[in-house]
């Protein structure tokens, strides 16, 4: 595995792999590196000949109530687990390399960041949509590979790519579950036992929603209802959202047609767990 930490090197190394005809596999991190990231990487390697990962903690998609000192870096650690999992080339560059200058335009996102977690982070997305859109053009890969975990962020990136006729086609992959379904996360360490026993329920609740759809039920509130009504049933923690949208776009849709996501947001007493499911309506059971 090779680091990159300039712009140049990494465009000048890549183009030369595609020169010779190979297709290029990304994945973007902040680093911290977990077995989601490492699974994206594993499922890069199975439909690309060179895989990247790019670890950039980016600025721009901090709110000012949410530290980006304090963000976990471990640069020595994420890439023996990088080079480890695969990964052929590692561009890592300083917040200095990435924004050396005062922008002199920006991307704002108008559309489907108003709703699930980005209700609560004004201008998060907008930070999102700009370092994916820099990163798209330092790197150009073939295949972008995005976990389903963070489904609103998937749902932003695909958006922009067919916004601005992006080059890239976005690879959706599962969320990366433990054997009871619990999604897997960093968070999960900060519950408590009895919380540890029922938090699987959470995806259990969302498979139920899916059923309903696929059973014919295409009433929005119908099921948003049903959700809320089976999650304040839980004895621990507090539901803070249960929604259901079309997808990618995210939008309210009272009759549901298409792709649709279902989702959740659970408070625990020092965890915030997220998770979705994603259905087509008129898909068999």
């Amino acid at each position: 595995m090779r680091t990159f930490r300039t712009k140049k090197e990494t465009q000048t190394e890549i183009g030369l792999q595609k020169l010779k005809g190979k297709t290029i596999g990304y994945v973007a991190t902040m680093g911290f590196l977990h077995e989601g990231h490492l699974n994206l990487v594993a499922k890069a390697k199975e439909q690309c000949d060179v895989v990247v990962m790019s670890i950039f903690v980016n600025p721009l998609q901090f709110g000012p109530n949410e530290d980006f000192e304090r963000y976990p870096r471990d640069e020595k650690r994420d890439s023996e687990l990088a080079e480890k999992a695969g990964v052929d080339y590692l561009f890592y560059p300083t917040v200095e390399e990435m924004y050396p200058e005062e922008p002199m335009m920006e991307i704002r996102v108008t559309k489907g960041t108003d709703v699930l977690c980005g209700a609560s982070r004004p201008g998060h997305f907008d930070g999102v949509a700009v370092v994916v859109m820099k990163l798209f053009q330092i790197i150009q890969p073939n295949k972008a590979f995005f976990g389903l975990k963070d489904a609103q962020q998937v749902a932003v990136i695909e958006n922009m790519v067919r916004t601005f006729d992006i080059p890239v086609e976005v690879i959706r992959c599962e969320t990366v579950r433990e054997e009871d379904g619990l999604a897997k996360s960093s968070r999960n360490v900060y519950l408590s036992d009895e919380e540890r026993k029922l938090a699987p329920q959470l995806y259990q609740t969302l498979l139920k929603g899916r059923e309903l759809i696929q059973a014919g039920t295409t009433d929005r509130d119908k099921i948003i209802s049903f959700l809320t009504s089976e999650l304040n049933k839980f004895s621990l923690g507090k539901l803070d959202y249960t929604d259901v949208l079309s997808f990618p776009t995210l939008n309210v849709e009272k009759q549901l047609t298409g792709e649709v996501i279902i989702a959740l947001a659970y408070q625990f007493k020092q965890a915030r767990l997220i998770d979705n499911v994603i259905v087509r309506v008129g898909e068999e059971l």
